[in-house]
């Protein structure tokens, strides 16, 4: 068990947040949930999860990792339904990043739908 914080910035332990959706122990039960582990599963570079997660009208064959990308952090700027007991969320967040050296930020508002009371990834905007 790890005792490191999570990736997605909540003061709880990976394990106890994020880790839990990405091993399989839990599903999560908002739309903000799934959003923390998908970004949780960049940094830990599990195209499984992510694949899984993904809405099955969008998912691409695969996922490809940059090796020299590095995560940074996420901030959730803004949250739109996507509550356990809705069917349809919206997040907005910026997650920051470096590639050789370099920052950038993804912001991006992503929808999510829930199907047979899972949470996927639909499709986002990027600004």
């Amino acid at each position: 068990m790890s005792d490191t914080r999570c990736h997605c910035g909540q003061a709880q332990p990976f394990d106890d947040c994020c880790g839990r959706f990405i091993s399989g122990a839990a599903l999560p039960e908002t739309a903000q949930q799934l959003m923390r582990s998908r970004y949780s599963a960049f940094v830990e570079q599990d195209a499984n999860y992510l694949l899984e997660t993904w809405h099955p009208a969008t998912r691409p064959s695969r996922v490809r990792f940059n090796p020299e990308q590095r995560w940074l952090g996420l901030s959730i700027k803004h949250c739109d339904a996507g509550l356990a007991d809705d069917d349809e969320g919206v997040v907005e967040f910026v997650a920051r990043f470096k590639v050789r050296g370099k920052g950038h930020r993804l912001h991006e508002t992503s929808r999510f739908e829930k199907i047979g009371g899972r949470w996927y990834y639909r499709d986002g905007e990027h600004h």
